[in-house]
């Protein structure tokens, strides 16, 4: 059973933007923090945003001022709206949650390509 289904992701021109969403099944109970991740080829996967419970949001530096979490807990979802893509963003981005417990809930990923 799928319990993080991630959509949004696509290929799109440098500069241009792209909305990814997240949403949580209902067999994971109570989230807590919800967040984004990438994984370039070659790469480390590596935390994008995230946000807590009470909308406290992290961001990596090379995204601040460019991409904005969000999350509606009353639908369970976490979207990621990123804007001025360039190519280094090009990755397969993950949806990650976790529960009150800490235990932690991966998407299968989504892949995003910023064309030069």
């Amino acid at each position: 059973q799928v319990q993080l289904a991630e959509s949004g992701g696509g290929l799109v021109q440098a500069g241009g933007s792209l909305r990814l969403s997240c949403s949580a099944s209902r067999t994971i109970i109570r989230i807590n923090t919800m967040g984004w991740y990438r994984q370039a080829p070659g790469k480390q996967r590596e935390l994008v945003a995230s946000i807590s419970s009470g909308s406290s949001t992290n961001y990596a530096d090379s995204v601040k001022g460019r991409f904005t979490i969000s999350r509606d807990n009353a639908k369970s979802t976490v979207y990621l709206q990123m804007n001025s893509l360039n190519p280094e963003d090009t990755a397969v981005y993950y949806c990650r949650c976790t529960d009150v417990r800490g235990i932690p809930y991966w998407g299968q990923g989504t892949q995003v390509t910023v064309s030069s």
